[in-house]
């Protein structure tokens, strides 16, 4: 064996030694800081890199891309002095490399103690209420104070949020009672105030109903009332245009006689006083009485002005007065079929006067007399 080829590798590998230990390769978002005999010299950045061998070393590698830190909850006394426990998740980035590595042992232990200590003391100006509530300006108070106490260490605090408050358990028993009590009173004001909607409604309803009603009513009876005035004003002109005597308006008038006591329901009604005048002049106008009637006994001083003879006519009984001016009451029944009784006998006694007078014999005696 040649005794140069020992020389020679060792050689070879003290410049491959030599070679390693001079070239660096950084990844990128990290950051290596290089010290030269124990003092910082330069952070080497992303890429190849050149350092002297034996005389530089790497002292620290870091990350320099934002990272999240979540501590564990903590206990925060609350201005109404509650406990609560809060648990907080903190984003930071290191933007000198230099700083984090010499200006602070440990900046994670740093930030995290910090962030407790501004915690409590943001926490202990405010009620259990207000910290339920203002987790918006309890982030930004905290941003503020990590961002200003990190800056020289070389990290920037980009956010903090508050991932949860947790009040004890006696808290979480009232705060959930009192929210119940508010749901109650909430649904209980939704159920009056539609009740009350509901009431309003019909009761408009109703108005309207009423008075569509009473306009429908009043168009009716207008209509109705208009019907019977156009109705008797026909039958009035129909009878002044056919120029109806005396003998049409009684015999029409005791043909309505009989039908006033036709209903089921009356009980009471009156005959009226001009009965037996109607019956008279029906049988003035039809002839001479019918021997078939009653004679009416003769009103002392009354005498008849109709058949020019002085002959005295059927008188119309007068009805006796009582004490007080009033007519003595009769039994309604008893009135109703003795007046149906005189009516159908008038009628019956004017139909049978006409008829005779109507035949052609009763024509010829009366032209002969008249000769």
């Amino acid at each position: 064996m040649d005794p140069l080829v020992i020389p020679i590798l060792v050689a070879a590998l003290v410049v491959v030694f030599l070679v390693a230990s001079t070239v660096r390769i950084v990844p990128q978002a990290r950051r290596y800081n290089v010290e030269r005999f124990g003092r910082y010299r330069r952070t080497l950045q992303p890429g190849l890199n050149l350092v002297v061998p034996v005389a530089d070393r790497i002292n620290t590698k870091l990350d320099v891309r934002e990272q999240v830190y979540s501590s564990d909850p903590r206990p925060v006394i609350t201005e109404d002095n509650l406990v609560v426990n809060i648990d907080t998740v903190l984003y930071y980035q290191i933007t000198d490399p230099r700083a984090a590595a010499y200006e602070v042992a440990d900046y994670l232990q740093a930030i995290d103690q910090l962030t407790v200590t501004t915690l409590r003391n943001v926490i202990g100006s405010m009620d259990l209420e207000e910290t339920l509530t203002s987790r918006e300006e309890i982030n930004s108070r905290l941003r503020a104070v990590l961002d200003d106490a990190t800056g020289k260490w070389g990290i920037r605090v980009n956010r903090v949020e508050i991932k949860a408050i947790d009040p004890p358990h006696t808290i979480k028993e009232a705060m959930e009672k009192q929210m119940r009590a508010e749901r109650d009173k909430r649904a209980a004001i939704l159920h009056a105030e539609g009740e009350r909607q509901a009431k309003i409604l019909t009761a408009e309803g109703t108005r309207q109903k009423d008075i569509l009603e009473a306009q429908g009513t009043q168009q009716a009876m207008i209509l109705r009332a208009d019907g019977e005035a156009k109705a008797v004003e026909l039958v009035f002109q129909a009878v002044h245009r056919n120029n109806a005597d005396p003998k049409v308006l009684a015999y029409k008038y005791l043909e309505t006689l009989p039908h006033l006591a036709s209903s089921d329901n009356n009980t009471f009604w009156v005959i009226p006083g001009e009965l037996t005048e109607a019956v008279r002049t029906v049988t003035r106008a039809f002839g001479d009485e019918s021997p078939a009637a009653s004679p009416e006994p003769e009103r002392p001083g009354e005498t008849a002005a109709g058949d020019g003879e002085g002959t005295a006519a059927p008188a119309t009984p007068t009805p006796q007065l009582g004490p007080a001016g009033r007519s003595v009451s009769l039994d309604a029944a008893t009135a109703a079929d003795e007046a149906g009784k005189q009516a159908a006998a008038a009628v019956d006694d004017a139909k049978a006067e006409a008829e005779a007078a109507q035949s052609p014999q009763t024509s010829h005696r009366t032209r002969t007399s008249g000769d």
